[in-house]
């Protein structure tokens, strides 16, 4: 099964976010922590998560991307607890039990995201609107037959 992994491409989300995600942590769209805030009245560092963030299922800080990846059952079945954990902790269900499905909606929809090719970055924006909040992902995949291109090397001294 694919589902989205946390990615930092430089030490931007440490700046934008309030907690940012560590690199590596499976994550969801996270749209569900807007439900009941009003983005208008968004400014700074929430702003730019409401805007543009992932949700990362261990920190339960943002990133800016994400990449498909490989998740095996058991990791696919910690996300889901972690999630509704969450949920109980942060937004008031009444236990786990009562959180699971919603949880479980959660992280399928973000496998749902995951229909690409393996290291696709994705990337979501989300706006308000008449409708209540929007969001839009793209994609990016990485040339056929190998990573997304190198943007920088690391030179030694003296190679330079």
């Amino acid at each position: 099964m694919r589902f989205p992994r946390t990615i930092r491409l430089d030490n931007t989300d440490e700046r934008v976010f309030e907690r940012a995600a560590a690199p590596g942590e499976w994550a969801v769209p996270g749209g569900f922590a807007f439900a009941d805030v009003d983005p208008a009245a968004l400014s700074g560092k929430p702003r730019q998560a409401f805007a543009s963030g992932f949700l990362g299922t261990a920190s339960f800080g943002w990133s800016t991307f994400v990449a498909v990846a490989e998740i095996d059952e058991p990791a696919y079945a910690a996300v889901v607890e972690a999630l509704a954990a969450h949920f109980v902790e942060r937004y008031g269900a009444p236990d786990i039990a009562a959180a699971r499905p919603a949880a479980q909606a959660e992280a399928a929809f973000a496998a749902s995201l995951c229909e690409h090719r393996i290291n696709t970055l994705i990337r979501v924006e989300r706006a308000a609107g008449a409708a209540g909040i929007a969001e839009r992902f793209s994609a990016v995949e990485p040339p056929r037959g190998r990573d997304h291109a190198r943007i920088w090397e690391i030179a030694e001294d003296g190679d330079a």
